[in-house]
């Protein structure tokens, strides 16, 4: 991996890292909204991104959440598979706008992972936990379209890596 992919990616799971800490209390209920969440839309502009939105996740997770274990499984788990997808669909989606929209989608019908892991650990239920979750997962990715592309139209997130 190269120098400069290394330094990006670390930046970014810092301020994933950052801005998850400021909206703490917010990220870690069965009624979810993680604003750092609107990071993974990078994943648009250079799949070489991963790293950093996968760490960021991680070491949130590891630092913050009341249920490191499941949410280390789990909640790294549906970012992998969230992005993956995404990656896969983008070879077939050029239109940055267009994925940005299906990587919304993907994002939110996968927080049914988030809604297993608080089922698991608290007895939440199953399927009220993961429409509460997936609304939020929803709502902040949603609002990310607009911001992540206007900071994308000034800074060029596929020329960063």
């Amino acid at each position: 991996m190269k120098t400069k992919t290394l330094v990006v990616n670390a930046i970014l799971a810092a301020l994933y890292i950052a801005v998850s800490f400021l909206i703490q209390p917010f990220g870690f209920t069965n009624i979810q909204f993680r604003v750092s969440e609107m990071f993974n839309h990078l994943i648009v502009f250079n799949k070489k991104y991963f790293y950093g939105i996968v760490l960021g996740v991680f070491l949130t997770n590891l630092l913050f959440s009341p249920m490191v274990p499941y949410d280390l499984v789990f909640g790294v788990g549906q970012s992998v598979l969230s992005l993956l997808i995404t990656i896969f669909a983008g070879r077939y989606i050029k239109n940055k706008l267009a994925l940005m929209m299906v990587n919304t989608l993907v994002f939110t019908f996968t927080m049914f992972m988030i809604a297993l892991e608080l089922n698991l650990a608290l007895d939440l239920p199953f399927l009220f936990t993961w429409f509460t979750t997936a609304v939020g997962e929803f709502a902040v990715m949603l609002v990310g379209i607009p911001v992540i592309y206007a900071i994308h139209k000034r800074v060029h997130f596929n020329k960063l890596l």
